[in-house]
């Protein structure tokens, strides 16, 4: 996965980065969007339009956030 949705998301939940993504790779959850790992072609145009800079590569992650990584894993594992 190149990109995860962190936190401020769960808060804020305001969906421009659905409306920007070329591929289609994030969907909207219960409590926050998701980016679809195996779709997900690296763009960062998701990120440059989060409002509360929720998007983050998941090499930039910190150990605390790797729950949101793992919640998008869930999500659409479930799928």
């Amino acid at each position: 996965m190149a990109y995860v949705i962190l936190q401020p998301c769960a808060e804020e939940k305001s969906g421009e980065c659905v409306d920007v993504c070329p591929v289609d790779c994030i969907e909207e959850g219960e409590d926050q969007f998701y980016i679809d790992p195996d779709i997900c072609i690296d763009c960062g145009a998701c990120v440059a339009v989060c409002p509360v800079d929720a998007i983050v590569e998941e090499s930039e992650m910190l150990p605390e956030e790797e729950i949101y990584l793992k919640k998008a894993e869930e999500f659409y594992e479930n799928r």
